[in-house]
């Protein structure tokens, strides 16, 4: 699925990506971690294009990335930050994403799973932080795409909302999809995760499962785990 040889990347005289390698092959959930810093949002864009490395290969679902964007039509994203253009209707958006995207949506039941009726027609600018990740998520999910990168989608949701979306992420799974996930939120992150690959200083520290990490680090609690690295670390 993704195949990450020797990944370099330099910002000036910061090395944020230091001879990564990395291979996700099986289907799944798996979450990307580390402090700030450690390289994991220049990764997630490094996969996506959207960063260019120095140096290094990547492979997405067989195609190299390198000079090629149409591997990005078989990748469902979720960025931490959506810019939507706010004289635009929910309605006006989403059309205007299909359009973009060329493809054809899966289920449109996805604004009803979210509640998002009463606001297909209210300008963008005029949404809570909420109901926008609500709308991003629907973009993000509307394209049946055998890898989705999800860059922090808890934020801004409700309690209701976060039920929804884990839910909607277990169901994807289901239909034998790679998931790659970063998350500030490890309760969230332990409870869907099968697998977490740890980044600290542009290198994987750990790469494996939340039972592996307990064990190595002793830690029979997953927050515990993940502090002891970092206090291990000095990170």
């Amino acid at each position: 699925m993704v195949s990450i040889k020797n990944l370099h990347k330099e910002f000036g005289s910061q090395t944020v990506l230091d001879g990564l390698d990395l291979d996700i092959d099986q289907k799944g959930i798996i979450a990307v971690l580390g402090p700030n810093g450690s390289g994991k949002t220049t990764l997630i864009k490094s996969v996506l294009g959207m960063v260019v490395p120095q140096k290094g290969d990547i492979v997405v679902n067989g195609q190299a990335v390198k000079n090629n964007w149409k591997y990005r039509r078989e990748i469902d994203y979720l960025p931490q930050i959506a810019n939507f253009p706010g004289n635009l209707s929910v309605k006006e958006l989403i059309g205007m994403i299909k359009d973009l995207r060329g493809r054809k949506p899966q289920d449109e039941g996805l604004i009803e799973f979210f509640k998002l009726q009463p606001f297909l027609d209210k300008k963008l600018n005029k949404l809570s932080g909420g109901t926008k990740q609500k709308v991003n998520l629907v973009l993000t999910f509307m394209f049946d795409s055998p890898l989705i990168i999800l860059d922090e989608p808890t934020s801004g949701l409700d309690p209701i909302s976060l039920i929804r979306l884990k839910e909607l992420i277990q169901r994807e799974k289901e239909k034998g999809k790679t998931i790659l996930i970063t998350s500030h939120i490890m309760s969230f992150v332990e409870e869907i995760s099968d697998r977490i690959v740890f980044l600290l200083e542009g290198k994987i520290y750990f790469n494996g499962s939340i039972s592996e990490l307990k064990t190595k680090t002793g830690q029979e609690d997953f927050e515990h785990a993940i502090a002891t690295i970092l206090k291990d670390n000095n990170a």
